[in-house]
């Protein structure tokens, strides 16, 4: 039996793994770590975003209407089947207090998940958990063996969702 692997998802970078591999994001802030996952045939994968659209054509890891459908291509070359794909999602936090607006334009970290939530819908993806918002970095931690995404922080208790 081989040991399991543990990929490392870079900012603006995704990654795709069979069981038993594992897949990690660290410094989700404001961005928002997205893993998709077949039960059936034990494939997932996970996407780093850091804004919502891609409007330039570039690096499509990097946005949310961009590097999800990307991830599903992907696992579909590991035969995942799309109707059976479902996501977990973390992060979305808003790192940074703007005293002097409220303008929620400036809030990336809710605008991600919005855009998120949004290419799900659009992909007939159902979202299983989630652990976003509030104002603390987290790390995604994605067990392809079962589909549990573990989420640690500083500043909260761990998670599994």
């Amino acid at each position: 039996m081989s040991k399991e692997e543990v990929i490392k998802v870079r900012m603006a970078e995704y990654g795709v793994a069979k069981a038993p591999d594992q897949l990690i994001t660290i410094g989700l802030g404001s961005c928002v770590g997205i893993t998709l996952y077949d039960k059936n045939k034990k494939v997932g994968g996970m996407v780093h975003i850091m804004l919502p659209e891609n409007k330039k054509g570039l690096k499509p890891p990097k946005y949310a209407d961009t590097g999800i459908p990307l991830l599903i291509e992907e696992l579909e070359k590991l035969g995942a089947r799309r109707s059976r794909l479902k996501a977990k999602i973390a992060g979305g936090a808003k790192m940074f207090s703007i005293s002097s607006s409220n303008n929620s334009s400036l809030n990336v970290g809710e605008r991600n998940v919005i855009k998120v939530k949004e290419v799900l819908q659009e992909e007939n993806i159902s979202l299983l958990g989630e652990d976003t918002g509030k104002d603390y970095g987290r790390t995604m931690k994605f067990f392809t063996d079962s589909g549990r995404v573990r989420i640690t922080s500083h500043k909260a208790e761990d998670i599994d969702i």
